[in-house]
């Protein structure tokens, strides 16, 4: 689908960056119309019409627009990013909005998101080094899921990353096209494919299917609570959390992290057990009681399942209540 028509080669450069698209793919841009233009036409980002002049499609736009106003619908498809005060949406701190295509803008959206981010320094460390209070594995791939997986269809909306004292919440038109209960075994599925196979490319998406397993991992790693997924009518949004201690987190959200962990270590070939969930929180053996009774809560909200019912319960060992045993 062209968006806009009956444009000269000047014109084209005009309004996407051939530069970038060239750079991110580790090409060196030819100096010669006729061969920048072969492989902007091989990818997508523009046609050749019949009267000889070229059109730029909808992928060339949302990709490597200079200023997605200049396109129709896709102004509103540029990437926000709002900081408030505190943790409600009284009092916007900051707020930046990038008119320009996803792969031009990616690095610079995510290198912005991350220095709103509170994060710490080790005055320990024999150099100064500055940990971020966030997994940035999931914050990454939050940001690329938000652009790759949205609805372009729908109008009046766009992609959005809010951050507040104690989360960040990542928000993108449309629904996911995977149950998101197995969102971490499931084949990749995306509705922007030919999006999807550009950005893997040029190493913004990897489209393995992988990007919630390394969310999650990283949030296990930090002890924080999974990403939480949540659907509404015409949008989907992923929240993370930053540090947190366990008895602060809610009840659906530990859950919620049962399970994925389960998933995981199901995936990996293993079983959930009381010491690895304890790990997984950063907990110490004197919370085995508190582990145990967040795994009850699991079975009975029918998220797990023991693997072998008849085991003593000291060995129990779950797995996801969709796994075959």
């Amino acid at each position: 689908m062209c968006l806009v028509k009956d444009l000269r080669y000047a014109d084209v450069l005009r309004m996407i960056d051939a530069g970038a698209y060239f750079s991110l793919l580790k090409f060196p841009q030819p100096t010669e119309e006729i061969e920048v233009m072969h492989y902007l036409m091989e990818d997508g980002i523009v046609v050749k019409l019949d009267n000889g002049l070229y059109g730029i499609t909808n992928l060339g736009a949302i990709l490597f627009a200079k200023d997605l106003n200049a396109f129709p619908r896709l102004g509103r498809k540029a990437m926000r990013v709002v900081q408030y005060q505190g943790r409600n949406r009284l009092f916007i701190q900051k707020e930046e909005t990038f008119n320009i295509g996803y792969a031009v803008c990616f690095e610079d959206i995510v290198r912005f998101v991350n220095a709103l981010l509170p994060s710490s320094e080790d005055a320990a460390a024999i150099a100064l080094t500055t940990k971020s209070k966030y997994p940035l594995p999931s914050v990454r791939e939050a940001i690329a899921n938000s652009l790759i997986h949205q609805d372009l269809y729908i109008t009046g909306a766009g992609p959005v990353v809010e951050i507040f004292d104690n989360r960040m919440e990542v928000t993108n038109p449309g629904t996911p096209l995977v149950d998101i209960m197995r969102i971490i075994d499931n084949p990749p599925k995306s509705r922007n494919e030919k999006l999807a196979s550009l950005m893997r490319r040029m190493k913004m998406c990897e489209e393995l299917g992988r990007g919630w397993d390394r969310m999650v991992l990283a949030c296990e790693m930090q002890y924080l609570p999974a990403p939480r997924i949540e659907i509404f009518e015409e949008s989907t949004k992923v929240t993370l959390f930053s540090e947190m201690e366990f008895k602060n987190i809610s009840a659906d959200d530990k859950i919620w992290s049962c399970y994925l962990h389960a998933c995981l270590m199901y995936i990996q070939g293993d079983a959930l057990t009381n010491t690895s969930l304890r790990d997984r929180f950063g907990l110490k053996e004197s919370s085995a009681g508190s582990i145990s009774r967040l795994i009850k809560e699991a079975v009975d909200k029918n998220r797990v399942k023991a693997l072998d019912p008849k085991t003593a319960k000291r060995y129990m060992r779950y797995v996801p209540i969709w796994a075959s045993v």
